[in-house]
């Protein structure tokens, strides 16, 4: 490597995996140093920010740009980089990090993830990523469109409690209340009305931690793998969850999976979510983007 003209941009969420981000910053920072690579620190005060920022060293023609913390500053990463020259370098740090298990870097410390950005970009090694695209805006894992999103959204909107309870508590206040949505999708042009729990799309297999909803999706195929989980009761909804974790729900008979290049989803009263990001509300029009990104694995 040669150290004297490689420069990588470092877009650090602080707050990610209760605190984790930030207290593994030094330990990659100096093996990076250490390396020879000139480290631009970025520092945004909000989401917005830090887009900015990420956008506009890509346009200096940054070697790489490097996201620490979870799905949430990878999708921030993504649209900085989408469709550009400039890779993409994760140090997982979220809660969910379910990019890092799609390219594995899952369970790596800081300074593990560190030594493989330098590698990859001393050997020139890339992983070429499919993305899903919708009014502009990319994400790498799992738009939830259905009882998932409903129980974001509320969870967003509650003070208490912190971290992982505060999902759990709104999926529990959520359940109870919960009935079957009408749908009408649209599947490269062919209309489908029907009714379910929930209707993912998926780029990658997983979202939220690890939970295989799309299992079989592919990374590198050009398509978008859309799942449908058709009404059930409220008691089968809760033994079929831990299957989730397992990919094994897509024996279920509520279960129905179709693979596109675009999809439009429309549903009454849904804000969408994606990488663990608000989206905005149904319809939208989600479009599979072939090799629209690059990552430092």
């Amino acid at each position: 490597m040669s150290s004297s003209r490689r420069e990588i941009a470092w877009l650090v969420n602080p707050t990610a995996g209760k605190g984790r981000a930030g207290r593994g910053v030094a330990v990659a920072l100096s093996r990076l140093r250490a390396a020879g690579l000139t480290v631009r620190e970025l520092a945004g005060r909000d989401a917005d920010e830090s887009l900015d920022l990420a956008r506009a060293a890509v346009a200096d023609g940054t070697d790489g740009l490097v996201v620490v913390g979870g799905d949430g500053m990878v999708n921030i990463g993504l649209q900085a980089t989408a469709t550009t020259s400039t890779p993409l370098g994760l140090v997982p740090a979220g809660t969910g990090n379910d990019v890092a298990r799609y390219v594995g870097l899952h369970g790596l410390g800081p300074l593990a993830a560190a030594d493989r950005i330098v590698r990859t970009l001393t050997t020139g090694e890339r992983r070429t990523l499919d993305l899903a695209r919708t009014g502009g805006r990319y994400y790498a894992t799992v738009l939830a469109a259905g009882f998932d999103a409903v129980v974001n959204e509320r969870a967003n909107a509650m003070a208490w409690p912190k971290g992982q309870m505060r999902y759990n508590l709104a999926t529990l206040l959520e359940l109870r209340t919960f009935t079957p949505l009408s749908y009408v999708l649209d599947l490269d042009g062919r209309e489908l009305t029907t009714r379910a729990m929930l209707v993912a799309v998926g780029n990658g297999p997983s979202f939220g931690g690890g939970l295989r909803i799309t299992e079989g999706a592919l990374l590198d195929d050009g398509l978008l793998d859309v799942v449908i989980i058709k009404p059930m009761s409220k008691p089968d909804l809760v033994r079929t969850y831990p299957r989730l974790f397992r990919g094994t729900h897509t024996t279920h008979p509520q279960y129905e999976h179709h693979r596109v290049r675009r999809v439009t989803v429309a549903a009454p009263g849904i804000v969408a979510y994606a990488d663990g990001e608000r989206f905005g509300p149904l319809p939208l029009t989600i479009e599979a983007v072939p090799a629209a990104v690059e990552v430092l694995a």
